[in-house]
């Protein structure tokens, strides 16, 4: 057992929805602890709660019972304004759908979440390059987005995941959109950053994708049926 001190910490976690009369459990009393440098892939059928984990540890949505524990801080309560900041200071997003600005250059791409966190100008420039360096895009920093492959466009969006120095990076399908050969490239930047001490917490339905991760949580219906680790 490892003597960190968990990253996060989800304990006893249930989410319920409520749409008029009716009410929806998706999650059940979900408990688990990722540890820095946990390389975590979370999988489940459609339904299984899955995303509504995500959407809690990414600080988008809180439990409605249950405490979830980011850096030893209980954020479960925490407002919408208290949230914002989270996710802007402690949550690199990788999402399937990429959420690039087309017509907008790479660097420029990647420099946006240091121009919402008021990050110096001269300092902004130099971390998107480094991060966009990490990631084997440095010669294409000037390149319009939407010039790029799907797999170079997701790398972009792991590089802006990245720009913040985020305690996790957070990707939910990233290679939802992309062949197989593709989808496998990005995941080898993944492990990359993993061994590099990057947290990755991937959010899958597809087994070959989650077999990346050291470690795979299942969820169905609602609850955690397997945590397994699957490296050495």
């Amino acid at each position: 057992m490892s003597k960190k001190k968990p990253l996060i910490e989800f304990k006893n976690i249930t989410k319920t929805y409520v749409t008029g009369p009716i009410k929806y459990q998706a999650l059940k009393g979900v408990s688990f602890s990722i540890f820095p440098g946990d390389f975590l892939s979370i999988m489940g059928p459609s339904g299984s709660g899955k995303s509504t984990v995500m959407n809690i540890m990414g600080a988008l949505d809180v439990p409605t019972t249950g405490e979830y524990l980011l850096k030893n801080k209980n954020i479960s309560k925490y407002d919408s304004d208290e949230l914002a900041e989270i996710r802007n200071q402690e949550i690199g997003f990788v999402f399937q759908s990429f959420n690039l600005l087309a017509r907008t250059t790479v660097l420029e791409n990647v420099k946006r979440p240091m121009m919402y966190a008021n990050v110096d100008k001269k300092l902004r420039e130099q971390r998107a390059m480094e991060k966009l360096k990490l990631v084997n895009l440095e010669d294409k920093a000037h390149n319009l987005s939407n010039h790029l492959s799907g797999g170079q466009i997701q790398r972009v969006a792991i590089a802006r995941a990245l720009v913040m120095n985020p305690s996790i990076i957070l990707a939910d399908e990233p290679t939802g959109n992309l062949d197989s050969i593709t989808a496998h490239e990005i995941m080898d930047t993944l492990v990359k950053l993993n061994k590099q001490g990057a947290t990755i917490i991937v959010i899958t339905h597809e087994q070959d994708i989650a077999n990346f991760g050291k470690r795979v949580i299942k969820l169905q219906d609602g609850e955690l049926v397997s945590d397994k680790n699957t490296k050495k």
